[in-house]
């Protein structure tokens, strides 16, 4: 079979690998739900080649995650709901609506003027939304949120939102000052043996953690994602220093492998 470069081609494809009989029986067993862990993780395989600065791999990655898009569309227009063709009108008609001062009479405007003109584009469509049949809390100040996101990341959209309309501090310390007062809470409800309450206190540090960092205009996800391989790397360290001394970790003692953490983490200052 010959490459192509046209999306009639790849629309093609799919279409053959979901006709009943002749297609592949794994293809054809999938439906919008068992195909969305899909969708994600081929975005999160999109961010990590982006993260990762490999061109090569993020053309690759882009390829999985519009398969994901053609996948979706062509189970929808088995339905009669829409097609293809459908999702890409859609995303043309939003983009031209959404940006008057490229394809509309609006001229010279600053990112800042972009963004508020955004958000008064975006709040009349949720008004639409709602005179369509949609739910009133469609068009709520914390519309638009999907509950499906990871938590650190809706998290952080919550915020925003909400800050958006005056619910927010202005003062990271502020911040900074919140997290002291989960701390102490979780730490009142460990000592009363609470555990349950405990880690429900735990997740309203989570969210003011996260705060936080929005404060300090970093992304919460990028920032953990840090902290994690700054994890591996380290631990990594130890492991090789104690395999020089003939040991494993599970050979070790807690203080070992901690004077050992001690001493990578100086190694990278």
């Amino acid at each position: 079979m010959k490459p192509s470069r046209d999306i009639a081609r790849l629309l093609e494809i799919m279409a053959a690998l979901r006709t009943p009989d002749t297609g592949c029986p794994w293809d054809l067993e999938q439906n919008f739900s068992s195909i969305a862990p899909y969708t994600l993780e081929e975005a999160y395989e999109v961010a990590d080649a982006i993260a990762r600065g490999d061109l090569a791999d993020l053309r690759e990655e882009l390829g999985d995650l519009l398969l994901q898009v053609v996948f979706h569309a062509r189970m929808a227009q088995e339905q009669d709901a829409f097609d293809f063709g459908d999702v890409v009108e859609a995303i043309n008609t939003k983009l031209v609506r959404r940006h008057p001062h490229v394809f509309g009479e609006m001229r010279n405007l600053s990112p800042k003027q972009v963004e508020g003109l955004w958000e008064r584009i975006k709040s009349g469509e949720k008004a639409e939304k709602v005179a369509r049949g949609g739910k009133p809390e469609d068009s709520g100040a914390l519309a638009g949120v999907p509950v499906t996101l990871p938590a650190l990341t809706r998290a952080l959209k919550l915020q925003a939102k909400a800050g958006k309309v005056g619910f927010d501090w202005n003062d990271p310390l502020a911040v900074v000052a919140k997290i002291r007062e989960e701390c102490d809470e979780i730490e009142a409800e460990i000592a009363a043996g609470e555990r349950s309450k405990a880690a429900a206190e735990v997740g309203d540090l989570l969210f003011a953690v996260v705060n936080l960092v929005r404060h300090l205009d970093a992304d919460p996800e990028a920032t953990l994602r840090a902290a994690n391989q700054k994890f591996a790397r380290r631990f990594a360290l130890i492991e090789q220093a104690l395999a020089a001394q003939g040991k494993r970790p599970q050979d070790s003692t807690l203080a070992e492998m901690d004077a050992l953490w001690v001493a990578a983490k100086a190694a990278e200052k």
